[in-house]
């Protein structure tokens, strides 16, 4: 991979502060669950998750399965996903070895792996016949591949984004949504359905500061858009003509068809808007349509579901997983092995379909699933749209110009959760009406220079 090995001639010094930033807000839903000591031995794993509603399901399915065949007793830490983000950092960057295992996700891995943090997984879980790791969806597994070729976690589950819509309201208008729809023609429409029922606006986009919040999808639209935060020899990007086009059409687009609120609001406040009727689209994670298409939701059977919008480029959906990482330093690395091969298995999936039904599948990583016709019916309205979202998604080439470091909603550097969230801040005001995005993004040019000077150098 050419950016990869680009950066591959750093050594990237993780001191506690850049530590620390890989720990800021990021992608994604949350759910119940709390904390529990890390226990130790070597008939048990300890494992230090966030608490989103599928790793729940996990923590309640794992003594009566796992456990009860394997013997080996799981020691679960459940967090918020910004606290577990700030311990991980902690404890892998320390190589303390309190847990065996962690969520990461896709950002993280590449650093983790590049600071000697994670065990390779290539001779353990991937080598296993039962495991079957060509039935992980590629862009998954390159995802979690770093530059020496080496596998270094496995994902539990995984997402792209994809254009979410009122079929309803378009029909009740006379719209049609294209399956591949295009940036201009999603702001046209959003002009067209603004108002189309009472309190409804056009569409719903993240407004809310945070790297993996706003920054997630404005990312891709930056990408689309012929945009890019650095390029192939790390010049910062950030007030390019192209950059500035795509955040001033998001920004405009939010302020004049977008959902009250758009400052304050992430995921969970775009998903409620669109659930209650507030919004008649939304741009997001494709993990939402299950919550959408829910038994209790009051829009299940309403809504449509069409590709990533895009621009200058064929694709624009993003890639993400929860992946589950072994930490180097751990005790347990043999029971840490048989935990992440059982948790990322056709068996587990298999397990919650029977125990909670297909719906609650953590989804999105295995080509098996998609195949599955008890799934396909559960996920009828959308599967086919996020596997398309997902085997398209390319993180190794998101835009129009070669990059410097893989990743399509971020840029696979430790330094660019704190430098897209400080970023992030004015990119919000501006939505505010507080100041201008020219204001906001030639402050962000000089925080992403200091990030070009490192790499450089």
């Amino acid at each position: 991979m050419r950016s990869i090995n680009r950066a591959s001639k750093l050594t990237i010094a993780m001191s506690v502060g850049v530590a620390a930033a890989l720990g800021l807000s990021a992608c994604g839903g949350a759910g119940g669950g709390g904390g529990s000591a890390a226990g130790g031995g070597s008939d048990e794993v300890n494992v230090l998750m966030v608490n989103n509603p599928q790793m729940v399901d996990l923590q309640k399915l794992t003594a009566d399965s796992f456990t009860k065949d394997t013997g080996i007793k799981v020691n679960y830490t459940v967090l918020p996903e910004n606290d577990v983000r700030a311990k991980i950092s902690q404890e892998f960057s320390s190589q303390a070895g309190q847990y065996d295992v962690a969520s990461l996700s896709n950002y993280e891995v590449p650093s983790y792996a590049a600071n000697g943090w994670l065990t390779p997984l290539d001779d353990t879980v991937a080598a296993s016949a039962d495991f079957d790791q060509s039935d992980i969806l590629e862009p998954m597994t390159k995802a979690l591949t770093a530059e020496d070729g080496k596998l270094y976690a496995e994902p539990f589950y995984g997402e792209s984004s994809f254009l979410m819509y009122r079929k309803d309201v378009f029909d009740a208008a006379g719209l049609t949504m294209p399956d591949k729809p295009t940036w201009d023609q999603v702001a046209e429409l959003a002009a067209q359905v603004d108002g189309a029922q009472d309190g409804m606006k056009g569409i719903c986009l993240r407004g809310q500061p945070g790297w993996g919040q706003i920054f997630a999808p404005l990312t891709t639209v930056v990408n689309t858009f012929g945009g890019t935060w650095f390029d192939e020899d790390w010049n910062a990007q950030v007030d390019s003509p192209e950059f500035t086009a795509a955040v001033d059409f998001y920004v405009k687009l939010v302020q004049e068809h977008g959902e009250s609120g758009a400052p304050q609001a992430g995921f969970t406040e775009c998903l409620n808007n669109l659930q209650q009727g507030k919004v008649a689209m939304w741009y997001d994670a494709t993990s939402a349509a299950g919550s959408l298409e829910a038994d209790d939701s009051p829009v299940k059977g309403k809504i449509g579901y069409a590709a990533a919008p895009v621009k200058e480029t064929d694709s624009s959906g993003w890639l993400y997983t929860w992946a589950w990482g072994i930490q180097k330093a751990g005790a347990n690395q043999d029971a840490a092995a048989k935990f992440v091969e059982w948790a990322s298995s056709k068996e587990y999936e298999e397990l919650v379909a029977d125990e909670i039904g297909w719906s609650s599948v953590p989804a999105g990583k295995r080509a098996s699933t998609y195949d599955n016709a008890d799934y396909q019916a559960a996920a009828a309205p959308f599967y086919q749209q996020t596997e398309d979202a997902i085997t398209s998604a390319k993180p190794d080439d998101p835009g129009v110009q070669p990059r410097p470091a893989a990743g399509i909603q971020f840029v696979a550097v430790p330094e660019f959760a704190d430098m897209a969230t400080q970023v992030s801040q004015d990119v919000s005001a501006a939505i505010a009406g507080k100041e201008t995005v020219e204001e906001a993004l030639t402050t962000g040019q000089g925080l992403a220079e200091k990030v070009s000077e490192k790499y450089q150098k």
